[in-house]
């Protein structure tokens, strides 16, 4: 990446403001598992609706589905997931240490101690199970949802007739999926409990390298237009080896500050899943085209991406530190820690500081119009410069600053969060201002 830093520095950073941290953290904490607070909350709702506008809302071939957590176990034996869904792991006999045999550098040297005596590599099943009713026994059992895709596969009939769509069309789903991860590791890059944001495009064979095409190329104008991602960070891995149902397959990469690791997968799934679910369901899950008078099971393009991976990236990708004015700020501090995210991601978009809480009446005033339109936060606690360095953190683009001159004309300040210049206008214009700022 072009802006060196350590992952620990947004660690911190995530737990210091309260975007992100350990799940029952006055417990130990539970590996593999993240709670999000007021702010990481805020902005992880606003990337699932720019997602969600950008894949659903904007499109009159795509629909939506909010699918529950535990299906009918069924499902994961047609998926296959219950017969092979896993990794090989291996424990080191000396330190006790646990770990993925394909995560090693070198699969006969323990990764933490450097012992060769290893366990013989044996298969995990990463599916989180379950038992549903009062009796726990083998009737019982169910799991919850490695994937969010496979409700999709099953509610294709239903979705498509409730909502007369005709091939070729999408079914989009945002949720939780569960994987019981051997080694959880690099803060929420890879966790236990997750959030999923899939499409599966339904089309005919015959067109559906074309809509693989097209979507591979929407995904990265998303991430490149929507999320502000230069080319340096981003790069294409087309699979070399693929699964056996499938045609083509490629991952959208993001440099981490560990590395390159999977933001979003793109995926020729052909006709598999479909003809396993009509297989295991006995349903009939195939299309017929009236145009062409002709049956036959829908071919799938997949688009897959976590959540909680963007996110990381969407942060990871905006933190920066820089030598601020500090003589204008008024800070003794030369280091400032800046999120510059866009816009229209940030969990405060626009923050209102009145310079004396004696001009508390006209700064709350502004600051209710203000956040009937924008993410807002009002902050009247301590200097004007420590409340300017607190929001520059928060990654807040724009600080509107009432002092005793707004009483006087009616104008405010407002303080840009990445030149830090400011400028005088009238408040009456407020609204019209941003408009202008946040449309371009």
């Amino acid at each position: 990446m072009s802006k060196r830093f350590k992952m620990e520095q947004l660690v911190s950073l995530c737990k210091r403001r309260g975007f992100i941290f350990q799940s029952s953290e006055i417990y130990g904490g539970i590996n593999g598992f993240w709670d999000y607070g007021p702010l990481g909350v805020a902005m992880k709702r606003a990337i699932e609706s720019l997602w969600w506008g950008e894949m659903v809302e904007t499109r009159d071939n795509v629909e939506g589905l909010d699918s529950t957590i535990i299906c009918n176990p069924k499902i994961w034996k047609a998926s296959g997931h219950l017969d092979k869904f896993g990794d090989l792991m291996t424990d080191c006999k000396d330190c006790k240490a646990r770990h993925r045999v394909d995560q090693m550098e070198d699969p006969l040297k323990c990764p933490n101690c450097g012992s060769a005596n290893l366990t013989t590599p044996r298969e995990f099943n990463l599916m989180m199970k379950t038992y549903v009713g009062p009796v726990f026994d083998e009737e019982h059992v169910a799991y919850l949802r490695a994937e969010t895709c496979q409700p999709i596969f099953a509610d294709f009939n239903l979705i498509r007739i409730s909502s007369r769509q005709k091939l070729p069309f999408g079914i989009a789903q945002i949720g939780k999926a569960f994987r019981n991860e051997i080694n959880p590791r690099n803060f929420t890059f890879r966790s236990r409990e997750f959030s999923q944001m899939e499409m599966e495009f339904f089309c005919a064979a015959e067109e559906s390298l074309d809509w693989y095409e097209y979507w591979k190329n929407e995904r990265i104008k998303y991430y490149r237009e929507k999320l502000k991602f230069s080319e340096n960070v981003l790069r294409i891995h087309e699979h070399e080896t693929l699964a056996h149902y499938a045609k083509a397959a490629l991952d959208i990469e993001f440099e981490f500050p560990f590395g390159w690791g999977e933001l979003e997968g793109v995926h020729h799934r052909g006709t598999w899943d479909m003809s396993r679910h009509q297989e295991f369901s006995g349903e009939n899950l195939e299309y017929f085209d009236q145009d062409k008078s002709i049956k036959y099971i829908p071919t799938v393009v997949e688009t897959s991406v976590g959540l909680d991976r963007t996110m990381l990236a969407v942060l990871c990708n905006s933190y920066d530190e820089d030598t601020a004015d500090t003589k204008k700020e008024g800070q003794e501090e030369d280091k400032r820690i800046v999120l510059r995210l866009p816009e229209i991601v940030a969990p405060v978009q626009i923050a209102i500081l009145p310079l004396s809480k004696k001009l508390s009446d006209k700064a709350e005033g502004i600051f209710k119009d203000i956040r009937k339109f924008y993410r807002s936060e009002y902050d009247v606690a301590g200097s004007i410069g420590k409340r300017y360095r607190r929001q520059d953190e928060i990654g807040t683009p724009y600080c509107v600053t009432v002092d005793f001159d707004s009483l006087e004309n009616n104008t405010v300040t407002v303080r840009l969060r990445d030149s830090m210049t400011q400028e005088r206008i009238s408040a009456d214009q407020l609204k019209n201002y941003f408009t202008e700022k946040f449309t371009k």
